[in-house]
């Protein structure tokens, strides 16, 4: 048993993979569609490993603000042409 005062060890986190050298970067498509699929929550985890590997978080986090702000907005334009 441990002793109360010591520090617990953890093991660090896994690092993301990455590509191998050389790899194609993804297309500006490839990333709309994987944030296309998270938002509609349907992904293969086959083509999420992929993309775990290949798409900077970055542009997945401007793509899904983008993508949702279109989204926001699409509704409200719609609700305003229905309404009217």
């Amino acid at each position: 048993m441990p002793e109360p005062d010591a520090p617990l060890k953890s093991t660090p986190p896994a690092a993301p993979p990455t590509p191998p050298e050389g790899a194609p970067q993804p297309t500006f498509f490839q990333i709309v569609a994987a944030v296309f699929w998270s938002f509609f929550g349907v992904r293969k985890k086959r083509k999420l490993d992929e993309d775990a590997a290949a798409i900077k978080p970055i542009h997945v986090v401007i793509a899904g603000l983008v993508g949702g702000l279109v989204f926001v907005v699409s509704l409200i334009l719609l609700v305003r042409m229905i309404v009217a």
